[in-house]
């Protein structure tokens, strides 16, 4: 995930607090190692999403477009809308309460690497995205915040978005520089 804000207050605060700039723009990608919807396998593939907050995120209001990954079947892509629009349940199931616009989904060729402290996500002429954890106290590992409730994951890395930039539906956004963050997810629902 990378975002507009210079330090992303909505893992400690779980959405409470109001974005840094008042509003938030921001990009996540998703790889499947493993895992299914029913019967569907969704294990190799990637996603990601643009989000665009107007407010505190609690307050809703959301704009959402979703890039799929062009190498998933009819099934998959029919599985992983639901999913990350909320409709599905599970941890994300709280966007079916603030999306205002879902701006719709894209199949598109993702490449995502994860290197280290290092991620790459690329989708041409959409999305050029490297984030880099921010190195902790012990100057070997990333600073990470454990032990969370929030909806991605219970522990998430904090990192700083190196290089990225993202375009889709009328919207140009530069965050580089700014605050990112990544972590595994192991998610169940509804």
């Amino acid at each position: 995930m990378s975002c507009s804000c210079d330090w992303c207050p909505c893992a400690i605060s779980l959405g409470r607090a109001k974005p840094i700039e008042g509003h938030c723009y921001s990009w996540f990608a998703f790889r499947f190692d493993a895992g299914h919807s029913g019967p569907t396998d969704l294990g190799g593939l990637n996603l990601a999403l643009l989000l665009e907050v107007p407010g505190r995120m609690a307050e809703g209001n959301y704009r959402l477009g979703l890039f799929l990954d062009e190498r998933a079947s009819e099934p998959q892509r029919a599985a992983l809308e639901p999913i990350f629009t909320g409709r599905a349940g599970g941890p994300p199931g709280w966007w079916s309460l603030v999306l205002a616009e879902y701006l719709g989904a894209r199949a598109v060729p993702i490449a995502y690497e994860a290197d280290g402290p290092r991620r790459r996500v690329s989708i041409p002429k959409v999305l050029d995205g490297v984030i880099e954890a921010e190195i902790g106290a012990d100057k070997a590992s990333p600073a990470r915040m454990s032990n969370l409730g929030y909806w991605m994951a219970p522990e998430v890395m904090l990192a700083r978005g190196t290089r990225s930039r993202v375009r889709g539906w009328g919207r140009v956004w530069d965050l580089s520089g700014r605050s990112a963050e990544f972590g595994a997810f192991d998610w169940r629902g509804p």
